[in-house]
């Protein structure tokens, strides 16, 4: 056996465990056991490919290393959170109130507009822009879930993915909208995780946590919005993010990827760069394709196409914007930064006007109207 061969391997096998979701140190760790079974095994039974093979031994030691620490972690929280003896607390039924309102008759749609507006306090202006409809469109959505709900009993529970979706948008809303939904969107969801051992339970929880890891760096004096790029990383919550990142590498130990765990996986991957300049854009292009395959939302595109401008330069960008729609929100902005990077600032600058423009929120008019200016500032001789 070629034991050389197996050195050189290694870096290539821990670097699949790491996109796979393995942080590093477990991937060595697997790796170094799968060596061990490598030894022992190939001199009488050499693998036609070694390093497939190393790849399916090591992750198959990572999933159970995983798997052991999730249920290890499980006894030990339940431990922490069994209530002392006496009087039982009240009871929270917010979340049973989510299920409710999601109800098996409505579709999906309709089910989290009513839940939006009637359980997580949303305006329906603030839910039609969530949803990219006018606010006519919406509020006639709503009232059509109420009439159809109108004299049903209300003894069946809504579906899980639904009461997701409708949690995702309210902490969406609360993070970047006018109202501060965001901490109660994360309450319920560790509530829904308690409950069940969905790994996009645990998905979205993960994705909540590292995002608001990074709320307090996202605006500056008066309001102002602050790209992530721009944004003071020693600012950013560490033990927010510790925590996201370990419930991800749990949930995706358990093989069932899902949106929220694979939009988990690339907030992750921008919350373990120290500054803009080292974030691994490669990885977060790949994470973005398996986002695509289990969506194919216009709006996984658009982002794809920022990441793959980060990580191919600027006109493999542009190309990858040919297959999103050129009316969806935020395509003028990305583009006009497509363009800026790319060396045309004529044309930058045009767009990030029109994307001030249409712009749907304060603080995003004013970051785009100060972009456009900026550029056209570089144009002057």
């Amino acid at each position: 056996m070629n034991e050389s061969l197996l050195r050189e391997l290694v870096p290539a096998v821990i670097g699949v465990l790491v996109r796979r979701g393995a942080d590093f140190a477990s991937a060595e760790d697997a790796v170094q056991e799968a060596l061990i079974r490598a030894l022992g095994n190939w001199p009488d039974d050499p693998p036609r490919d070694p390093k497939a093979w190393l790849v399916a031994v090591a992750w198959r030691k990572f999933l159970d290393s995983a798997r052991a620490e999730a249920s290890r972690r499980g006894r030990e929280l339940a431990v922490e959170v069994e209530p002392p003896a006496g009087p039982a607390p009240a009871t929270d039924d917010t979340l049973r109130l989510y299920f409710l309102c999601a109800h098996p008759t409505l579709p999906q749609g309709s089910a989290v507009a009513l839940t939006l507006r009637a359980v997580g306090g949303l305006t329906t202006r603030q839910i039609a822009t969530a949803y990219l409809v006018p606010e006519a469109t919406m509020a006639q959505r709503i009232s059509r879930a109420k009439r159809r709900l109108a004299g049903l009993p209300l003894d069946q529970a809504g579906d899980l993915g639904t009461v997701l979706r409708v949690l995702y948008l309210v902490f969406n809303e609360g993070y970047g909208g006018d109202v501060d939904l965001a901490a109660e969107a994360i309450r319920i969801t560790r509530q829904l995780v308690a409950l069940t051992a969905e790994p996009e339970v645990a998905g979205l929880l993960a994705l909540m946590l590292l995002h608001h890891a990074r709320r307090a760096s996202r605006t500056g004096p008066g309001g102002r919005l602050v790209p992530l790029g721009e944004q003071d990383r020693s600012r950013w919550d560490t033990g927010l993010i510790a925590e996201g990142v370990t419930i991800l590498q749990a949930a995706l130990a358990r093989d069932r990827l899902g949106e929220y765990q694979a939009q988990a996986a690339i907030a992750a991957l921008h919350a373990d760069a120290r500054c803009a300049a080292e974030t691994d854009w490669v990885q977060i292009v790949e994470w973005y394709d398996e986002l695509l395959l289990l969506t194919g939302s216009p709006v996984v595109r658009l982002n794809r196409a920022v990441a793959v401008g980060e990580a191919d330069g600027p006109r493999a960008g542009l190309a990858a914007l040919a297959d999103v729609p050129p009316d969806l929100p935020r395509y003028a902005a990305v583009t006009a930064h497509l363009y800026e990077r790319a060396g045309d600032l004529e044309h930058a600058a045009e767009l990030y006007a029109e994307a001030s423009r249409a712009a749907t929120s304060v603080p995003e008019r004013d970051h785009l109207t100060r972009q456009a200016a900026r550029v056209r500032q570089l144009l002057r001789p």
